[in-house]
């Protein structure tokens, strides 16, 4: 399509530039006086070279086009199987019970969107920022049963924006654009996520990336996630909790280029889907009781005679 686009375009100028050359050539005293024969053979070679130059412009569109197509798809890797048959998906290391969200539009959504690998695809239920407070922001805690290796992480969005019904814009959501992961932060709120250095920064890509990307039968892909890898890897082989902060989604970015803030900030940020893997190792999180003392008591450190620390017996 968007050769189609760039073509009709190079044609078209092409041929104003062709009726501009007969009616300038034709005002011209030194052309005007040549016979129809001679003038239509100048008017030829021109039409010649304009069209030889136009075609060459093509050509070399469609080769970058071509180029552009073929290119590896890097920064990440496509999932499009049914079932884990490797079992790298984290989902049962999660403790649920202590997954929290801020600024989530319906309570305790958050959780819901870190579906079992074999649900990723669907649609529902999504995790949404508050649609009434103008603020795309989220940040969700995700803590778990035993410290985790995590490998690669996969964040799923409706679409770059979606409108149900095609016209009422309030309606509308949009993807995360980029994400801010935290390692083993349990003292995070959006001022310090915000301000603070992530573990990993990742700019995601649009939804629509997945069906885009062929295969090598040249078949598109239906459905499937995109999995980021976490680097450098090694801050990531230890994990008990792991903290994600979406500040910003398509619709902002689009609009923002656009320079329509306003507009930008009115449509929320819809999440789909939170996936990792990797792997579990087996060290638990246990809660250890200590007694602390202030002042240590005599009484409570007493040490049989003969053994180190006791005070030596008088001397006879």
């Amino acid at each position: 399509m968007l050769f189609e686009v760039r073509a009709s375009e190079l044609w078209t100028l092409e041929l104003c530039s062709i009726f501009y050359i007969i009616i300038t050539l034709s005002a011209t005293p030194r052309y005007s006086s040549l016979g129809s024969s001679q003038l239509s053979r100048v008017l030829f070679n021109v039409a010649e070279f304009v069209f030889c130059k136009t075609l060459f412009e093509n050509t070399k569109y469609i080769q970058r086009l071509h180029l552009q197509n073929t290119m590896p798809c890097t920064g990440h890797d496509h999932d499009h199987e049914d079932e884990d048959q490797l079992g790298l998906s984290l989902q049962s290391y999660i403790d649920m019970d202590q997954v929290y969200t801020l600024n989530e539009f319906i309570p305790n959504s958050g959780k819901l969107v870190l579906k079992p690998y074999s649900d990723r695809l669907s649609l529902s239920p999504s995790l949404l920022s508050q649609q009434d407070e103008d603020d795309v922001e989220l940040l969700i805690h995700i803590p778990f049963t035993e410290a985790v290796s995590i490998r690669s992480i996969s964040i799923s969005g409706r679409s770059s924006v979606f409108i149900p019904d095609g016209n009422n814009g309030s309606l509308a959501t949009s993807a995360p654009y980029s994400a801010k992961v935290f390692v083993n932060r349990t003292d995070l709120d959006f001022d310090l996520a915000r301000e603070l250095p992530p573990d990993a920064n990742i700019e995601l890509l649009p939804p629509e990336h997945v069906s885009e990307v062929q295969t090598p039968n040249n078949d598109s892909h239906k459905g499937g996630t995109l999995d980021y890898p976490l680097r450098p890897a090694v801050k990531f082989k230890y994990c008990n909790c792991i903290t994600i902060f979406f500040g910003d989604n398509y619709a902002q970015k689009i609009s923002e280029s656009q320079g329509q803030i306003d507009i930008a900030d009115a449509i929320p940020t819809e999440i789909t889907y939170i996936g990792f893997k990797g792997a579990g190792t087996g060290t638990k999180r246990v809660a250890v009781e200590c007694i602390y003392e202030t002042k240590g008591m005599k009484k409570d450190h007493k040490v049989p005679d003969g053994e180190f620390g006791a005070k030596e017996s008088k001397m006879q």
